[in-house]
């Protein structure tokens, strides 16, 4: 079964400003921000991880593309989707990523939906997963053992991003439906766990 993750206050703190290279109005969040207009902000434009990883997103409601953030500082859009599938300028969601566990991440990945076919075994990242000679450039299913994993659509961390939780139901991605509400390909070729 997966390892279950638990929300501790003081673990978690981003700084947004809605200008970018951190000008403009600031706010500092510790807990997730379902929509960032409900805080005054049409946007952020730029940011700051003092504390944990988060996950941000194009949309309210953590919809749309999704973008993991660690520690450090992002002075503008292109710092946190340059390396993505296409430039989102924009990030009106974010919350915080409970199970990243550097240390102690394992993932099971499957070629087919359901937990059918082919099946490895990770505990450590992978740049590229046709080197690691898994023969296909897709992934049915995923489950995630423990901690939290970034699935991207291209070697060496590129494309479209996917963020995986073993506190999500049970850590099972069944279907590439359920990896996010943006996911319409099964194409996987890196995979990294979420630094904390």
């Amino acid at each position: 079964m997966s390892q279950r993750c638990k929300k501790s206050s003081g673990l978690w703190k981003m700084v947004v400003w809605d200008e970018p290279f951190f000008q403009g109005k600031k706010h500092e969040f510790t807990t997730d921000c379902y929509s960032t207009p409900e805080h005054g902000f049409s946007t952020v434009r730029s940011c700051k991880i003092e504390s944990g990883a988060w996950a941000g997103f194009e949309h309210c409601g953590f919809q749309g593309q999704q973008f993991v953030l660690e520690r450090g500082e992002y002075p503008c859009w292109e710092a946190w989707s340059g390396s993505n599938a296409y430039h989102v300028e924009r990030m009106c969601s974010f919350r915080p990523i409970a199970c990243a566990d550097h240390g102690r991440s394992r993932l099971m990945l499957f070629e087919q939906e359901n937990f059918q076919g082919k099946r490895a075994e990770m505990s450590d990242d992978c740049p590229s997963l046709p080197a690691l000679g898994w023969g296909s450039s897709t992934v049915g299913s995923f489950l995630v053992r423990s901690g939290a994993w970034v699935c991207s659509q291209y070697p060496g961390y590129r494309g479209f991003q996917y963020l995986l939780e073993s506190d999500s139901p049970a850590g099972e991605y069944k279907h590439v439906r359920e990896w996010g509400s943006h996911a319409q390909t099964g194409q996987v070729q890196s995979i990294r766990r979420v630094q904390q």
